[in-house]
């Protein structure tokens, strides 16, 4: 399988003088030189990639606990395990290519065997889906008026996805070479085929739900708009890195294509999530002083007739002019991770 032809000493080829090589080891050093190419130089620039989008997530991350330092508990919580699994698996991921390219560069024969690490990282890219798709699954519970059926839908295949990628870590660190995790062919798809529709599923709902939202004031909507905005081009990243590494396992099987996609699939969660958390500040921007908008998207999603939505707007209208008359209180609502923002962004 992967590697098969390395085993006879791609890596040392080219150091052979010129003139001594046949014709027939001409020829074989071009297709070693292929395999090297599509393999290790696909988890290269995957590495490479994820190093990059690691790096933008580590300065989001330090953005949000300095400009939102009153956000409740669990939200703090979800940012720094998402930060903590990201720098985890960025570990993994290095360390795989070390392995390969560094430490076994004068080693052709190792190159046919499993290192741990690029085993492992399937877990802990599993450990930041499960997160940041759970933490969108409970906005969808809050915007569709908590709506069991939907979010028991979304959360079952979220587990699946994640389950998927547990069975996958157990079943490979028993493996030994390339050649017998073949046999877990059906597993890897399976990890991009759930991941996939659980975006597109995640991404419909919260798009749905958010245009129902609309109030008819030019702020809001433009407000929601934006929401909207953050959830579709997450969603489609996500969707389409996964779908890039589905499509690189069926095409190119035998070789290490998929993992350019894969290993930067968890990046795309991490900075999603941080990304639209971080955004608060400049979405509620959008409205005069920030304090003037400070409306619920999780009431907007429960008005089921229009007595319901005539009666929120007029609410609201009450509540802009008290607010331009008052002074507003110490604590904005956009310290609040509860409010509007997070429950249609992150």
């Amino acid at each position: 399988m992967l590697f098969k032809t390395l085993l006879l000493g791609t890596l040392q080829l080219p150091f052979l003088p010129s003139h001594s090589r046949s014709p027939r080891q001409s020829n074989m050093d071009i297709h070693q030189r292929i395999v090297v190419d599509n393999s290790m130089g696909a988890a290269l620039i995957g590495v490479v990639c994820a190093s990059v989008l690691y790096g933008v997530s580590c300065v989001q991350t330090w953005y949000y606990f300095n400009h939102y330092r009153t956000d409740v508990w669990y939200i703090k919580s979800l940012v720094g395990a998402v930060w903590l699994f990201d720098t985890v698996h960025q570990i993994l991921i290095s360390h795989t290519v070390y392995h390969y390219v560094i430490s076994n560069y004068d080693n052709p024969s190792n190159l046919g065997n499993l290192v741990w690490s690029i085993l492992l990282e399937v877990l802990f890219n599993g450990f930041i889906g499960l997160l940041v798709q759970g933490f969108l699954t409970l906005r969808v519970w809050r915007l569709s008026n908590e709506n069991i059926p939907l979010t028991v839908t979304i959360g079952a295949l979220v587990l699946a996805e994640f389950a998927c990628s547990a069975a996958f870590t157990v079943q490979s660190m028993k493996l030994h070479t390339w050649a017998d995790l073949g046999n877990l062919k059906g597993l890897s798809i399976s990890v991009n085929i759930v991941g996939v529709v659980v975006d597109v599923f995640i991404a419909g709902a919260l798009f749905y739900f958010l245009s129902r939202s609309r109030t008819g004031f030019k702020k809001s909507d433009t407000m929601i708009s934006r929401l909207i905005l953050f959830t579709v081009s997450t969603g489609f990243l996500t969707s389409l890195c996964a779908i890039g590494s589905l499509v690189s396992i069926l095409a190119w099987g035998q070789t290490l294509i998929y993992v350019a996609f894969y290993f930067s699939i968890g990046r795309l969660y991490s900075n999603s999530v941080l990304a639209t958390l971080n955004a608060r500040k400049s979405i509620r921007g959008l409205g005069e002083d920030g304090d003037e908008l400070s409306f619920s998207l999780q009431s907007f999603a429960k008005s089921g007739s229009k007595e319901l939505t005539s009666m929120r707007q007029t609410n609201i209208s009450i509540k802009i002019d008290t607010m331009q008359e008052y002074p507003s209180p110490s604590r904005t609502p956009e310290d609040e991770p509860d409010s509007a923002v997070t429950d249609g962004s992150a």
